[in-house]
């Protein structure tokens, strides 16, 4: 590999990790919202892909290690793939071991990602000779995998019935596109819809606040009798206990390896079964937690690396939901890239993976760091100076810009009608998945129903 790409891709990695050390500490920053609009502006502000791609892996190693801290320290879900901790997490902090269990969790971290490179790797490899037929059958599959996670989630039956409407509005608003002569027929619009399904719940709640009913709801009249951030100060024995016992770390490393397996699955769907399972053989409280907490960090780590990297190595289209959510931009068509093909068919399996061992190894080892030495100074740093409001704020702003970019004034409309439609069906229980796979199958449903 060339020395001067090479030192682009650490350098890359390095900014990764400043960035999203600081975005992963703010609660309620979805993965696929602070993650796909940077990657994308990336690329089409001319950064060569491969550098973008090593950036990428980074953010996402990062993010989702430093999203654990609010979960743990403030009870607050740092992201999607945190969600399921917050029950343990509050017993952890109930018992005082928070300080413990952050160590924990960063090892446990570590093996989920070394973990599923390598076995990431090896099954790339074995279905690599495959790619063309699987790809053939990728519509199928998506419907399949829409019809399988509406099976998996809590509102089972409208997920279901929602795939063909889904289907019908993305093709919908092509075909309006097309008509107009917004985009020409050639151009198939998808990132934006993307940014629409990932904005939705933050769109649908904002517009909820221009009705007055809802306003008062959030608006606050005692802030005497706000509650108090407060950490403790890890004691001298609790600070001593830092590696996982033999338990946690199997359990780390069992549940991610059979995880990698199922790439095709919702990452926060694997966390919830594995995690749930290997935290039922412990009678005690304390114990339980520490371990099912340990093993979803692991998880998440290894749920979102073997999605993204069988991907992009072996198979060349988004099969995996962390590959449809936030990777979207790694499979767009080659006007995008500005290198006349995709991101598999410009590089070579050795410089991708590559791409995957660099980003992934310099953010675990920086990140480690910070949180296991800052982590409680960080997020009390995080949760008192940066406003929320300005995080989202910037990201909504990010998504406008490239949905204009995409389709021009239109396009901003068509967004906002996508992110009202998929908000509200997020709120009622149509999970991220079922909507992504939906819009990836759109064109092959509305062909096989007309």
């Amino acid at each position: 590999m060339d020395s001067h790409l090479l030192i682009q891709m650490i350098l890359a990695s390095l900014c990764a990790v400043v960035l999203y050390s600081f975005i992963g500490l703010i609660p309620g920053t979805d993965e696929t919202s602070v993650l796909m609009p940077v990657s994308l502006a990336l690329i089409l502000g001319g950064v060569t892909p491969l550098v973008v791609l090593t950036f990428f892996i980074a953010a996402c190693v990062t993010l989702n290690l430093m999203n654990t801290m609010p979960t743990l320290i403030a009870g607050l879900p740092g992201g999607v793939l945190s969600a399921p901790m917050i029950e343990h997490a509050l017993i952890i902090k109930k018992h005082g071991r928070t300080s413990a269990v952050i160590k924990k969790v960063a090892m446990a971290s570590i093996i989920g990602v070394v973990t599923s490179l390598v076995i990431s790797i090896m099954i790339a490899n074995l279905i690599a000779p495959f790619a063309e037929t699987i790809s053939s059958y990728a519509s199928w599959l998506f419907i399949g995998g829409a019809i399988f996670l509406s099976l998996i989630g809590t509102a089972k039956a409208l997920s279901i019935i929602s795939i063909i409407p889904l289907a019908m509005l993305f093709q919908g608003i092509r075909q309006l596109y097309w008509s107009t002569g917004v985009v020409p027929q050639d151009k198939n619009i998808t990132t934006s819809f993307f940014l629409g399904i990932t904005v939705a719940p933050l769109i649908l709640s904002l517009l909820s606040l221009l009705q007055k009913k809802e306003l008062d709801k959030l608006t606050l009249t005692d802030k005497e009798n706000l509650p108090k951030l407060t950490l403790k100060t890890p004691s001298s024995t609790t600070s001593k206990r830092r590696a996982l016992n033999k338990e946690e770390g199997l359990s780390a490393f069992i549940s991610t390896a059979l995880a990698n397996f199922l790439f095709v699955l919702s990452p926060v769907g694997l966390i919830l079964l594995f995690g749930e399972l290997v935290g039922k053989k412990e009678q005690d409280e304390l114990k339980r937690a520490e371990l099912t907490v340990t093993t979803m960090n692991a998880l998440a780590q290894g749920t979102y690396l073997s999605g993204l990297l069988i991907s992009i190595v072996a198979l060349g289209i988004p099969l995996a939901p962390s590959a449809i959510g936030p990777g979207a931009a790694f499979f767009e068509s080659p006007p995008v890239f500005k290198i006349g093909a995709t991101i598999t068919q410009a590089y070579s399996q050795s410089q991708l993976i590559a791409a995957f061992v660099i980003g992934s190894l310099i953010a675990l080892i920086l990140v480690y760091f910070l949180f296991t030495r800052f982590s409680e100074k960080l997020t009390y740093f995080v949760l008192k100076k940066i406003p929320h409001e300005s995080l989202l704020a910037l990201f909504i702003g990010l998504v406008l810009l490239l949905a204009y970019i995409d389709a021009g004034l239109i396009n901003l409309f068509g967004v906002l009608l996508i992110s009202v439609v998929c908000g509200t069906l997020n709120r009622l229980g149509v999970s991220y998945g079922v909507q992504f796979m939906s819009l990836y199958a759109a064109p092959f449903i509305i062909q096989m129903i007309s």
